[in-house]
């Protein structure tokens, strides 16, 4: 299984979304600040994800989730979430 995942940093409510074969373990790089691209905005929570059979169709969520309609998706999905 592949996974499309989304984060959010506590620090500046920001999203990061990304696409992995190991949520678990990719999550834990992220929260170590082993990747770049979140190291200097943790905390981080995992706040969504989804499951592919194929790497291919998680590359391709992720593109989306990137895109102003999948941002747009997200906030929709999440509203409940997000306003606590």
């Amino acid at each position: 299984m592949y996974y499309t995942y989304v984060l959010r940093s506590k620090k500046d409510k920001k999203f990061y979304t990304g696409y992995t074969e190991n949520l678990k373990s990719r999550f834990e790089e992220h929260s170590k600040g082993l990747d770049k691209s979140t190291k200097n905005r943790r905390p981080l929570e995992l706040v969504y994800y989804e499951a592919c059979k194929a790497k291919r169709d998680a590359i391709h969520r992720e593109r989306y989730l990137k895109t102003s309609h999948g941002k747009h998706y997200l906030k929709n999905r999440l509203k409940s979430y997000l306003t606590g």
